[in-house]
């Protein structure tokens, strides 16, 4: 990547642009050499291993939301990106069938917000998952006129609702955060050392694989002292982690069902971008597609919960072309207000194709 990176700058244009189209190429398709699998990766000259706290989840904690006890999880950060964390994978087999059914049935439900709204009635939006079972379930993708509500869904935003066009929140645009996605986000937090994480807002963005998302900076949060999660389910991607400037060239990665990201401290405001869906490897895809599910036996007060036979088959055909990824994020500091001038930002230079350019 460093060489990559270096002849690109040399060449006078905008490095990160520049391998972002590299990546985004089809014909002829992009080299990968350069990008970072953690799940193949040892700490080297460019990876360092991150220590997390183990005592800050206790295993029960961490079985309750779907997580392997903190010990287990495998945390990388990147030399010259203090605050950039990585953890490959750290859900127990058989859970993340779970959280990709809440993804696409429980969290795009009414008084959450998405981007089918933009252009329907709440009426037509209210049932998403039950106005797509029937033609997800019953034929092949290929073979049906007109895609369901949920191959249409782009995002999603819980919590409070991040607005796209002014790119700020508004204590007027508000809704109860899930509380099963702030408790898996409050023990990823506390475990890499950020105690007190209140799950404020998300968004989830929806991928085919053909989407992108553009070159942005997560900025809109009135307090930037508290990180930002991301979690990932379904199809591989690539992401490039830029620096704090637009034109800083990026470091590319890939990220597999699973894997969790935390951009804090200085990280928290790098420049980032998902150039490339990616087919998961051979034995990455921890959904399992094609085949029943294996959920582990729910514990006392787990969040975790059996997904029946014909949820999963709804499940397992979205996921067999798409992937999902859910950020979240802490808006405001303890005893913060939103000022009564909302803020304006202006707006990031994505070049993306999907009609979102934050959340990721």
């Amino acid at each position: 990547m460093a060489k990559m990176a270096a002849s690109m700058v040399e060449g006078g244009e905008d490095s990160f642009r520049k391998i972002f189209k590299f990546y985004r190429r089809r014909n002829p398709p992009p080299d990968l050499s350069d990008v970072i699998d953690f799940s193949r990766c040892a700490p080297g000259e460019q990876i360092v291993p991150v220590n997390l706290d183990t005592a800050a989840v206790s295993d029960v904690e961490a079985t309750r939301v779907g997580l392997q006890p903190v010990r287990e999880w495998r945390a990388f950060g990147l030399r010259g990106h203090p605050g950039f964390i990585f953890i490959s994978d750290p859900f127990l087999r058989g859970t993340q069938p779970f959280w990709l059914r809440q993804c696409l049935k429980i969290y795009p439900q009414k008084p959450n917000i998405c981007n089918l709204d933009m252009h329907m009635s709440p009426l037509e939006t209210q049932d998403i998952w039950g106005q797509s079972v029937h033609s997800l379930r019953s034929s092949p993708a290929g073979k049906r006129e007109a895609r369901t509500l949920l191959e249409r869904l782009r995002w999603v935003t819980l919590g409070y609702h991040y607005n796209w066009d002014t790119k700020t929140y508004s204590p007027s645009s508000h809704t109860p955060f899930p509380r099963d996605l702030h408790l898996l986000s409050a023990h990823m937090t506390a475990a890499c050392g950020f105690p007190g994480f209140i799950s404020e807002a998300g968004i989830l963005n929806y991928y085919r694989s053909d989407s992108s998302l553009g070159i942005h900076v997560d900025e809109s949060e009135l307090d930037h002292t508290r990180p930002l999660l991301s979690f990932s389910f379904g199809q591989s991607a690539i992401f490039l982690l830029g620096g704090p400037r637009r034109q800083d060239p990026p470091t590319a990665m890939l990220m597999h069902s699973g894997d969790v990201m935390v951009m804090s401290g200085p990280s928290r405001l790098l420049y980032h971008a998902v150039p490339r869906i990616l087919p998961a490897p051979p034995g990455r895809l921890a959904l399992e597609t094609g085949g029943s599910i294996q959920t582990p036996p729910p514990q006392e007060g787990s969040v975790v919960e059996p997904v029946s036979e014909e949820e999963w088959a709804v499940c397992s055909r979205y996921i067999q072309s798409s992937r999902v990824n859910v950020t979240v994020r802490q808006v405001l500091a303890p005893g913060q207000k939103f000022p009564e001038t909302p803020r304006s930002h202006q707006t990031t230079d994505t070049g993306q194709t999907d009609g979102y350019d934050d959340g990721e």
